[in-house]
């Protein structure tokens, strides 16, 4: 088990869980070494929030800055038409089906918000 490495799958596109949960945690966790390597799961709803929210946009920015890796869902950036927008924002685009799979079956940690 990879106790170094954390995977945060993001589902919820309510702004204030996004900036109180996700960011904070996802953020402090990189910075303060309770975790090697964070990835953000960006799936769903979320992937309209940020390439449409400034303030989001800032926070994954400066998370990005200090080590936390992002990753969108392409069909669901596809769908909602932001792939363009997530891209130019430095998040990896992939389709996330097999690897969340993946990740589940093994003993990865995984947190769903």
């Amino acid at each position: 088990m990879n106790d170094r490495k954390l995977n945060l799958l993001w589902t919820n596109a309510d702004p204030l869980t996004s900036e109180l949960m996700v960011m904070m945690y996802a953020h402090n966790a990189i910075k303060k070494g309770w975790w090697k390597e964070i990835r953000v799961i960006v799936w769903g709803a979320t992937a309209k929030l940020v390439a449409e929210d400034v303030h989001i946009q800032k926070l994954i920015a400066d998370a990005q800055e200090d080590g936390v890796e992002f990753s969108a869902c392409e069909a669901c950036a596809d769908q909602l038409g932001v792939k363009q927008q997530l891209e130019k924002l430095g998040i990896e685009i992939i389709f996330w089906g097999a690897p969340l799979t993946e990740i589940i079956k093994s003993e990865e940690h995984l947190i769903t918000v």
